[in-house]
């Protein structure tokens, strides 16, 4: 399957995708790949558009929050207690897609000695959810948001998370303030946390910021974002940090034609994303010291892994040096190239295994998050993700030399499983709208003739990747694994979300 960037199917962002945490690094959940208008802007005869829909249908997917959910959630909003620290004095900033409202993190950066000072705001979701009450009871249920090419389907009712919690500009909100002293590498030397009152001046889109960086005209929080985000990205290469940065690719429908347009994320998007990196291997460390919390771990791929992706990037026409790390390779792929963008869609199957690890008593013996190179926690995303608010509060407690909450210590063991549940469900999702939209992109193409690399092979069939649009699909006939070869597209089902091309000699039929 075609992979891109987080922010694609999150319709607002991002990880890195999606995108796509992505986030989009490697840190964020694994990311979706395409998207499509929202519900609104396509015809409801569409037959993609109600493909869709029946995907949510059969996933069991809810459409609304109960009416107890939302009640709690808006005597919530109106009842909530600011922190006494205030903040508001500060500048602070959201960079986020155009048009988004669910605003998890802001940002403030001075210069401070040699290095720099970085204020990074986390919305304080826990002041907004009771334990054990509805709010409470409805997110653990959900685990997470989950973002469909037609719209998305958020943890909380957006009173909180597109209200009364985001970060929104001109609003005095709740955070967790995270404050980092940074020198002229970007390296930590101390850290400290506290609840507070903040205010957003601005929420940027990502082209705003660009723009006003790229032109001078970016207030000084904004314009040290490049220095600070730079000076970090060279301290993941050092550790042998790996991210994969794939471009975002949106379908859009002109004159009843699906068509795949390409967006390459800006580099402030990679500066702001180093920002949640940081905080996220500040939250693990704080939480191994204390001895208690829950870390997202992943297993560094083993030496079959590496050698099935070195052997599939040569076959795509992209070689991996012996003598290169995977980091360094990675960044150095053409991202505007077919052989490139298809190397960063393989590179995916190293970027599996990540789960959740929870502890108290004692640290766990491989803490790593493999792809970032060091002990990291989901710390950055309340809004939309279940596992940072308890994350956020423990490490509020450790910071202080306070005992950890009873509700917190308690959750820790469910949380692994309500993740990993809410993660499959996504994945579900994601791999069942894809294939839709794959399909549809192709729909009016079958019986064209394509040109594409053979990545496998198997009795009777393999996979290729096409390059115009960026697609993996199975492949019926003689084929051998690295072959260079035109292929005629048999098949294309919007309702099954099947394609299928058949090669010279093939016989067609699912294989």
């Amino acid at each position: 399957m075609m992979r891109v960037c987080r922010s694609t199917v999150r319709q607002r962002q991002a990880g890195p995708c999606p995108t796509i945490d992505l986030v989009t690094t490697a840190s964020v959940a694994p990311p979706a790949r395409l998207t499509v208008p929202r519900a609104s802007s396509l015809d409801p005869t569409d037959r993609l558009a109600a493909r869709l829909r029946e995907i949510r249908d059969q996933l069991q997917i809810p459409a609304v929050f109960p009416p107890p959910v939302v009640a709690e959630a808006v005597s919530a909003a109106a009842t909530v207690s600011l922190p006494e620290a205030d903040l508001t004095a500060l500048p602070f900033v959201t960079i986020d897609p155009a048009g988004s409202t669910d605003l998890d993190q802001a940002l403030h950066i001075e210069r401070a000695a040699d290095g720099f000072r970085v204020r990074y705001a986390i919305a304080d979701v826990p002041a907004f959810v009771r334990v054990g009450g509805a709010v409470d009871i409805e997110a653990r249920s959900r685990g997470q948001t989950l973002y469909a090419p037609d719209g998305r389907v958020p943890l909380h009712p957006t009173v909180l998370s597109e209200g009364a919690a985001s970060l929104l500009a001109d609003q005095v909100r709740a955070a967790f303030v995270w404050t980092f002293e940074l020198d002229a590498r970007g390296v930590v030397a101390s850290t400290t946390l506290v609840r507070a009152r903040v205010r957003s001046v601005r929420k940027y889109s990502y082209d705003e910021a660009q723009h006003e960086i790229d032109t001078g005209t970016a207030p000084e929080s904004l314009a040290l974002l490049p220095l600070v985000g730079s000076a970090r990205v060279a301290l993941e290469r050092e550790r042998g940090g790996a991210s994969l940065d794939r471009p975002e690719e949106e379908v859009t429908v002109v004159d009843g034609v699906y068509r795949l347009e390409r967006r390459t994320p800006l580099p402030v998007e990679s500066f702001n994303a180093q920002l949640s990196l940081m905080t996220g291997i500040a939250a693990a460390g704080i939480m191994l010291e204390g001895r208690i919390g829950i870390l997202r771990t992943m297993p560094v791929p083993t030496t079959d892994a590496f050698e099935r992706f070195r052997s599939r990037v040569a076959a795509i026409g992209c070689p991996w040096p012996e003598t290169q790390g995977y980091g360094e390779y990675l960044r150095a792929l053409d991202r505007d190239s077919p052989a490139g963008l298809a190397a960063l869609q393989a590179a995916g199957s190293l970027f599996r295994g990540a789960g959740y690890t929870a502890f108290d008593g004692e640290a766990p013996s491989n803490p790593i998050q493999s792809a970032i190179g060091a002990p990291y926690a989901h710390t950055t995303a309340p809004l939309r993700r279940l596992v940072d608010r308890f994350v956020l509060v423990a490490c509020e407690a450790l910071a202080a030399g306070a005992p950890v909450p009873g509700w917190v210590r308690d959750a820790l063991p469910t949380l692994p499983a309500i993740m990993a549940r809410s993660a499959s469900l996504a994945a579900e999702l994601d791999r069942a709208c894809v294939d839709a939209i794959e399909a549809a992109l192709l729909v009016d193409r079958v019986g064209d003739d394509f040109g594409v690399t053979v990545l496998t092979q198997k009795p009777g069939g393999g996979t290729v990747q096409l390059t115009d649009p960026f697609i993996v699909a199975p492949v019926v006939g003689d084929v051998r694994a690295g072959q260079r070869i035109r292929v005629t597209l048999g098949r294309a089902d919007i309702e099954t979300g099947t394609v299928e091309f058949i090669a010279p000699g093939g016989s067609g039929g699912i294989w």
